[in-house]
């Protein structure tokens, strides 16, 4: 991969992770209610998560995925029914705050693999970006260049790309803890992301497959 094209695909990766999504929603729950360090978890398993969309793709199974109608429903509907689970959770979350620290008190925080799987599948289990790559990947591929290298330079660039930017997300969001000293204002938090996580969840029950399938790579 030449830099011009490596250019090109950084940009893109870069707009793609800015652009608020399940992950970056996610990213931003868990660091408002557990903090940047606990949250680095979370991160993680959004970027395996995105690992395994990219090796799809990457395979040309995503291809299938996407001209499949049964396939693509199927996904379509872990993933959406994931993040309605989610957010439902959080709706009816009642975790706490400790006073010194702002942060959620030990009882309260999911353990490290809870946290690392609600990151995973709520990436691995997305149509949106198994379309996105199947539709992208292509266009920053050269034929005449090894294949295996060019996808690790993609994958090495997008998960970069993605961990700087939700963990990005995830400290913007603790820096609001100190808002969030009293039962009220935790309630609200809670019903705000919860409310996002359901309504993204709902929205994934629209998405359709692409009309036009990219070729496997």
């Amino acid at each position: 991969m030449d830099i011009h094209t490596w250019t090109a695909y950084f940009l893109a990766a870069t707009l793609i992770a800015i652009s608020p999504g399940s992950g970056a929603i996610l990213a931003m729950s868990h660091g408002l209610n557990y903090g940047v360090r606990r949250t680095h978890t979370t991160i993680a398993g959004l970027q395996a998560g995105l690992l395994v969309i990219l090796l799809v793709a990457g395979a040309g199974v995503g291809s299938l995925l996407v001209a499949s109608e049964l396939a693509f429903s199927m996904v379509k509907t872990l993933g959406a029914a994931y993040l309605i689970y989610l957010g439902w959770s959080q709706w009816r979350s009642t975790s706490t705050l400790t006073p010194e620290s702002g942060t959620s008190t030990d009882a309260d925080v999911l353990p490290a693999g809870r946290r690392w799987l609600s990151g995973f599948l709520t990436n691995v289990t997305n149509p949106k970006g198994i379309v996105f790559m199947v539709a992208v990947l292509p266009q920053f591929i050269s034929p005449g260049r090894p294949l295996w290298l060019q996808l690790l330079v993609i994958a090495l660039t997008t998960l970069a790309v993605d961990t700087v930017v939700m963990h990005g997300y995830a400290f913007a969001a603790s820096r609001l803890q100190t808002l969030f000293k009293n039962a009220q204002a935790i309630k609200l938090q809670n019903r705000v992301f919860g409310g996002l996580l359901m309504a993204v969840g709902t929205g994934l029950f629209f998405v359709k497959r692409s009309q036009q399938v990219a070729q496997p790579i």
